[in-house]
């Protein structure tokens, strides 16, 4: 009884000291449990280890084309939060921006701004236009510290979780083992995944607003996510995947895109 008030007492401490930002642009707040140093000497690392472990790719002139969009996109944020107020943080990035001989359908941004574009997405994004539709996104998870906030949510998750354990340690293990298993079923559709949809439409809402900033049409995102979506014809499932369906991000999109257009600056 003394352990589970001891661990009741700290993780309540835990929620009243936590660090409480806001989302540039969007204003929506978000619990911070980790620092800017630990997040980015981690990710620094995992990105050393990811970049040294697979092949730059070949091709000169798709590769200019990622380096050249990331450095425009990038810009136009940084002199956002510069306008803004926000100058402090643009230290959090050193910009890279790489593609890789991979055929997978994909691409990152690490915080710290390490953006890593697959070779297999070039075929779906098709243009300059397009990439500037998938670097607006990836940049604006880290922009919005996404990654960050996830993990912090996991910290929470991982007090929880051992909250429960203490609580039910005078069960049977086979009553202990059923509520652990429920607990964690519960927190991945309840809050982990429901939480990863949210950063995903925000990150969508940011990108073409930052795309739009560096002067790239917001409005061919949707042509780019209609061709993600004849590339994915087995679409998850939205109640069990991290990421919303394609057809909804499509809706949520055309929402949004008027404002993206407000910051749209033509070249």
């Amino acid at each position: 009884m003394r352990n589970m008030k001891k661990t009741g007492l700290l993780f309540m401490i835990m929620i009243f000291t936590v660090s409480c930002s806001q989302v540039l642009i969007t204003g929506r707040k978000q619990l911070v449990l980790v620092s800017d140093t630990e997040l980015l000497n981690m990710s620094l690392q995992s990105y050393k280890q990811f970049i040294d472990s697979v092949p730059l790719s070949n091709d000169v002139v798709h590769t200019a084309m990622v380096k050249r969009t990331g450095a425009k996109i990038s810009a136009a944020v940084e002199a956002f939060l510069r306008a803004n107020g926000h100058e402090a943080e643009i230290s959090n990035f050193q910009w890279e921006f790489n593609l890789v001989k991979d055929s997978t359908v994909n691409a990152f941004c690490m915080p710290g701004g390490k953006v890593v574009f697959f070779e297999g997405i070039l075929p779906v994004t098709q243009t300059e236009a397009g990439v500037a539709v998938v670097m607006g996104h990836e940049i604006a998870h880290a922009v919005a510290n996404h990654s960050k906030e996830r993990l912090s949510q996991q910290i929470l998750l991982s007090y929880g979780a051992s909250a429960a354990d203490l609580l039910f340690s005078q069960k049977s293990e086979t009553t202990r083992y059923g509520i652990q298993t429920l607990y964690g079923l519960g927190a991945q559709l309840g809050v982990i995944l429901p939480y990863s949809r949210e950063h995903e439409y925000e990150a969508d809402r940011l990108g073409l607003i930052f795309m739009a900033m560096a002067g790239y049409n917001p409005n061919e995102a949707v042509a780019f996510w209609e061709r993600m979506s004849a590339n994915d014809p087995n679409a998850q499932l939205d109640f069990m995947s991290t990421h919303p369906t394609n057809a909804k991000r499509i809706a949520n999109m055309k929402n949004v895109l008027a404002e993206a257009m407000g910051y749209y600056q033509k070249n």
